[in-house]
């Protein structure tokens, strides 16, 4: 059974950081594109960050461009979002998704996403 887990989120005061992790078991991970993306109350789920299987391609939602950083560790099947000068606007509940198919590029539409994880929930004071 896959399971897909994130962990590290937190209330933290704007302009402070925060590091996300994520965790996969249950399957072989290491050809696996890998995205994080959030969801603020009320508003629909947004695309944040993506890695391609092989580390190789990295996008970011312009909203975090400069800010965040998406990295993974496939040996373990784990991907970070290192997360610096956090705003307000950035609190959210984020989520980790896995694409075993398509692309890191077809994932910021959520297209070929296989697996989600539960959430981490961010809170970030003004």
């Amino acid at each position: 059974q896959v399971q897909v887990v994130e962990s590290g989120g937190g209330l933290v005061q704007a302009g402070g950081s925060l590091r996300l992790s994520c965790a996969a078991s249950g399957r072989t991970f290491s050809r696996c594109n890998m995205a994080w993306f959030r969801q603020a109350p009320g508003k629909e789920r947004e695309f944040v960050a993506a890695m391609s299987w092989s580390g190789g391609v990295r996008y970011y939602a312009d909203s975090v461009k400069g800010r965040f950083t998406i990295s993974r560790d496939s040996a373990k099947n784990t991907v970070a979002l290192q997360m610096n000068n956090l705003k307000p606007e950035d609190t959210a509940v984020y989520y980790c998704a896995v694409a075993f198919g398509g692309s890191a590029q077809a994932m910021r539409d959520m297209s070929g996403i296989d697996y989600w994880g539960q959430g981490t929930q961010v809170t970030v004071s003004s």
